[in-house]
């Protein structure tokens, strides 16, 4: 079941890019690292990002700019681990940190799926991506000098864009959102704060992250969409561009 869901993810969401391994053993091969050993192997961690950065970009970053895109760029595919069932199909997968690895030198993710939870509530996925993330924030947050706060706060993030995104792939915008709002309505420790959707004057729908991705210290002139430096004015200006 679960993996008829993820093959589906997979065809609905172009920018979710996840090696799914099968079989209760598997794994992607030596050099990778999973969410469970992080903090052992940080520095190499977020020295990989910093090199990407500056292949793609141009641009040599600080140690902490590194990291809290590293860990935007994980967060994101691995709450859509959780999400992505729970949106699509009203299922939470059980989700491990010694299930999910990074690749230092490339930044590519995998996965070895486990098992599914056949209830759907809020506070099941909830928990399970609170449990997932917590030893990822205790291994970024030395090296990305944020407090415990603003980094729940970019998993609250990461987990409601995910949804989000998947209800723009699909044509379910308002569907998706209304989903992600009820997932975090507010006080869910400890994901921080609620999804905090709402509408720009010619109606289209936005929110404002509670934890910074730091691209804008990449790009200071393409800063996210929902990024707290970007005023709803300029929000609606670059939507109807």
């Amino acid at each position: 079941m679960l993996s008829e869901v993820y093959r589906r993810l997979a065809a609905c969401a172009p920018a979710w890019r996840m090696r799914l391994l099968s079989g209760p053993q598997a794994a992607p091969g030596r050099g990778w690292v999973s969410a469970d050993g992080f903090a052992a192997r940080i520095d190499e961690l977020v020295a990989g990002e910093a090199a990407r950065i500056l292949a793609d970009h141009g641009r040599a970053v600080p140690a902490h700019v590194a990291a809290s895109r590293l860990l935007h760029h994980y967060l994101w595919s691995a709450c859509l681990l959780a999400g992505g069932p729970w949106y699509l199909a009203d299922l939470v997968p059980e989700l491990h940190p010694d299930q999910v690895w990074l690749h230092p030198a490339s930044g590519d993710l995998a996965c070895r799926p486990g098992r599914c939870q056949t209830s759907g509530a809020p506070d099941r996925l909830r928990s399970v991506v609170g449990e997932f993330a917590e030893p990822t924030v205790a291994a970024f947050q030395p090296v990305s000098r944020r407090g415990a706060r603003a980094l729940w706060g970019m998993v609250a993030d990461d987990l409601v864009s995910g949804i989000w995104y998947l209800g723009r792939m699909l044509d379910r915008e308002e569907h998706a959102v209304a989903r992600a709002a009820a997932l975090l309505p507010g006080g869910t420790t400890p994901l921080r704060g609620p999804a905090g959707f709402r509408r720009l004057p010619a109606g289209e729908l936005t929110r404002t992250r509670a934890g910074c991705c730091m691209y804008y210290a990449i790009r200071p002139a393409e800063a996210c969409l929902t990024c707290p430096r970007v005023c709803d004015a300029e929000r609606a200006r670059r939507l109807t561009a």
